[in-house]
């Protein structure tokens, strides 16, 4: 049987773990060809040429071959270096990395996705440089109020691509959000004016016109906005999730108990 070949394709490494004696199983997320599991013989070998390439949140040229789902990884090269995610940026890598692995499919390549990825990451990078996180007199700003809008865009544009779309603009009867009504935003109906939401619809969660109208834009300024965003976003993942737990989201709980 003839090996199928992929010479070249950009991308990231998602998670890796052991496999065998001295290899690794790698998840990437490839912008031609979607989410790709391959084997890395020998990458946990002392001198192998991969042990030290397969990092998270840095891009890769790479080549694999193989017929079924899980590949041999044939070369991994590092496209550019950016600067480590630190703190809370790369605890929100993570974050990132494990909605990619729950809700995508192998094999099943979404350009713009990928390019949403990498744009995340990006700013990611640009938010762990010393001083980014620091006012014009030096006064140190949030870490989660400059990187919530950053997942806030990336979880929209993801539900977008897997063709989960957020209905953000209009109301479930097409008519326009008005920015001073509340809503209830139902589960695969969309936002419903609160004073027309039918009984039994369940644990809608309710948030301004407003903060709907910033969400499509990608505007976090007004604290309510990124409030609701946030809870509005975990409302929807939590539902596409399918009841598995996002294990950062865990962990994130549990640092901050600390």
């Amino acid at each position: 049987m003839s090996k199928v070949a992929v010479e070249g394709d950009e991308g990231f490494v998602l998670h890796g773990y052991p496999y065998m004696e001295t290899s690794l199983i790698v998840e990437a997320f490839t912008r031609r060809h979607g989410r790709v599991a391959c084997v890395a013989k020998g990458a946990r070998r002392p001198k192998s040429n991969l042990r030290g390439t397969l990092q998270a949140f840095q891009p890769l040229a790479l080549a694999w071959f193989g017929k079924s789902e899980l590949k041999t990884l044939k070369t991994a090269e590092p496209s550019r270096i950016g600067p480590q995610l630190t703190g809370q940026a790369l605890l929100s890598g993570f974050y990132v990395n494990e909605l990619l692995l729950k809700l995508s499919h192998r094999d099943d390549a979404h350009e713009s996705l990928y390019e949403a990825y990498e744009e995340a990451i990006h700013k990611l990078q640009t938010l762990s440089l010393p001083g980014a996180m620091s006012g014009d007199a030096g006064t140190p700003l949030s870490p989660a109020r400059l990187i919530a809008p950053v997942l806030r865009q990336f979880e929209r544009r993801l539900l977008a691509e897997l063709g989960y779309g957020l209905m953000l603009e209009e109301d479930s009867r097409h008519q326009a959000i008005v920015p001073g009504q509340r809503y209830a935003y139902v589960l695969e109906h969309g936002p419903m004016p609160v004073a027309a939401t039918r009984a039994g619809q369940g644990a809608a969660l309710e948030l301004q016109g407003k903060s709907l109208l910033d969400i499509a834009r990608d505007d976090y300024r007004d604290p309510v906005s990124a409030a609701e965003a946030k809870q509005l976003m975990r409302h929807v993942l939590n539902h596409h999730l399918n009841g598995a737990e996002l294990h950062t989201r865990q962990l994130i709980r549990e640092l901050q108990q600390t």
